[in-house]
């Protein structure tokens, strides 16, 4: 795959996203100024810093979207670390350090690791890309394993982007953090023979653990905010939070792998991805592993709202895996793409509670490793998963659009996962080429003693034509109505594993869909869908 067929691709898939009716439905579909109704309060779009504290020009400019000639050479790697990490230690509190264009055009910068401060904004503009280092030797943690896969699974890559206990704090701008996860290493032992998620298949083929960067890293502190920026091709996790207090992330746009790494429709050429050559040039998200879009763990008063995720791993996956837990989290107005469902866990041993998803549209482009709404645990990182309700869902194209798994893995221990109090009013499953209805899994925990069921009430839960085939239906406790559950009558109630079902599913007009999918490249030219 050479760069001249990439861009081409993407100016076609540009120039058809950019139509008159294209734009005038992506504006519509784009509105995000509503506010959002939480368990804690009216959360109201953010808005951009009212003073710039210092503006910084770029003084790169890409080629067909990419940077890899500028740092060719491993010694230039993060020509802009210094200038920005300075503005951003001068920068007072309620104010920004603003990435422009340089004085001919110039879009992008170049940087290592940086640290934001409290109350401090890095704006990216409309524009301008933020790239990544791909010198693994920038990121080590003086472990000195960045950049490779090993056996163990000591972490040895610092983020990108790192708010470290930081109050009101934030990344804001119509601009791109670009991880550039496709890009060939130049540094180490796989320097121009691995790129970062090849280092990151050998998780699956040597059963290694990949040492890669996370893109952006929120830990401790409170009041965070990401608003309208991109974050695509990361080596690792896009967004994670750990331990904080108030995350507003508010239309952002998470993609991988994008347009500079494959090619329209995710249809890479034969032997080109990284199950059929090392190093790949053509990435899917099947092929760019462990890519999560928003991961918050530890976390409290956390809002997702009106954004875009398409990725190689969960969209977003909720992780409880110490005190105090996570709490007090909505989803509301988004769109999912690739991925691997809107998850809880499987880190749950510290509790997840009070979970709101609503209005979702989910449209998994029939990849086979798509899920849906789904919570996984097991006995070695078990915990209560509860009060949980999802609403107003249209779904299609998902290999398994409902997963309540309690066996994510064959670990085992004596956490044991407790699901209760899950409840889905109005789903709307339009169906899938190739999955039919999808598979389904409907199960809680009861071994060693547990007796841990399911507890979950289905409400105007529709698919469309085919239905789903249920992968498990043990250990359940189903309460049905009053709308329709169009697959009642496969549950089948059974005193030896433990299957109840309370009410009875009436009539209801099912959540209507006809405006809920929206193609990814009307909103991001840079996506392949």
């Amino acid at each position: 795959m050479t760069s001249v067929s990439r861009v081409t691709i993407c100016a076609l898939v540009l120039s058809a996203a950019l139509s008159a009716e294209s734009a005038s439905a992506a504006s519509t579909w784009t509105d995000t100024s509503a506010p959002v109704t939480t368990q804690w309060g009216t959360v109201n779009e953010p808005s951009l810093p009212a003073a710039v504290c210092k503006p910084i020009a770029a003084s790169l400019t890409p080629v067909m979207g990419s940077i890899d000639f500028a740092d060719a050479n491993a010694s230039f790697s993060q020509p802009d670390t210094a200038r920005i990490q300075a503005a951003i230690d001068a920068c007072p509190s309620g104010q920004a350090v603003k990435l422009t264009k340089g004085a001919s055009g110039e879009s992008a910068f170049l940087s290592g690791p940086l640290t934001l401060k409290s109350g401090v904004s890095l704006w990216i503009d409309g524009g301008v890309t933020l790239f990544a280092s791909r010198n693994p030797a920038d990121f080590d943690n003086g472990v000195g394993t960045c950049g490779t896969a090993t056996a163990s699974n000591i972490k040895s890559c610092n983020p990108l982007i790192l708010a470290k206990s930081t109050a009101g704090s934030s990344i804001v701008g119509d601009g791109t953090i670009d991880g550039r996860g496709g890009s060939l290493l130049t540094r180490g032992p796989n320097a121009g023979a691995r790129t970062w998620w090849d280092v990151a298949y050998q998780n699956k083929t040597a059963g290694l653990y990949q040492q890669n960067p996370r893109l952006v890293q929120i830990t401790g502190g409170s009041a965070f905010t990401l608003y309208r920026v991109t974050l695509q091709n990361s080596p690792n996790f896009h967004v994670v939070t750990d331990g904080v207090a108030g995350v507003t992330a508010w239309n952002i746009k998470i993609l991988t792998p994008s347009l500079a790494y494959s090619v329209s429709g995710y249809a890479c050429p034969a032997g080109t991805t990284p199950d059929a050559i090392t190093p790949a040039t053509c990435f899917t998200p099947e092929t760019a592993k462990n890519t999560d879009g928003f991961d918050p763990g530890q976390s409290s008063n956390v809002l997702l709202a009106y954004s875009y995720i398409s990725t190689g791993d969960d969209h977003v996956a909720i992780k409880a895996s110490k005190s105090p837990g996570s709490n007090n989290l909505t989803f509301a107005h988004n769109h999912f793409y690739y991925g691997h469902g809107m998850s809880i866990g499987s880190e749950t041993n510290a509790g997840v509670s009070h979970v709101s998803v609503t209005d979702m549209t989910i449209d998994g482009n029939d990849s086979p490793s798509g899920n849906g709404l789904r919570i996984k645990s097991d006995s070695s990182r078990g915990g209560k998963v509860s009060n949980v309700a999802y609403s107003q869902v249209c779904m299609r194209n998902v290999a398994r659009p409902l997963v309540f798994d309690p066996f994510y893995s064959s670990s085992t221990g004596t956490l044991y996962p407790n699901f209760t109090g899950i409840t889905i009013s109005g789903l709307h499953y339009l169906g899938s080429t190739l999955y039919g209805g999808g598979r389904i899994t409907f199960e809680g925990y009861e071994q060693n003693g547990q007796k841990n069921p399911l507890v979950i009430a289905l409400n105007n839960v529709v698919f469309d034509g085919t239905q789903p085939l249920f992968d498990k239906d043990i250990a359940t406790h189903y309460t049905l109505g009053p709308g329709p559950v169009s697959f009642s009558n496969e549950i089948v109630t059974s005193t030896s594993n433990d299957v109840t079902v309370s009410g009875s599913p009436g009539n209801a007009t099912p959540v209507d869909c006809s405006s809920a999918f929206v193609p990814l490249n009307y909103v991001l030219p840079a996506s392949p869908i």
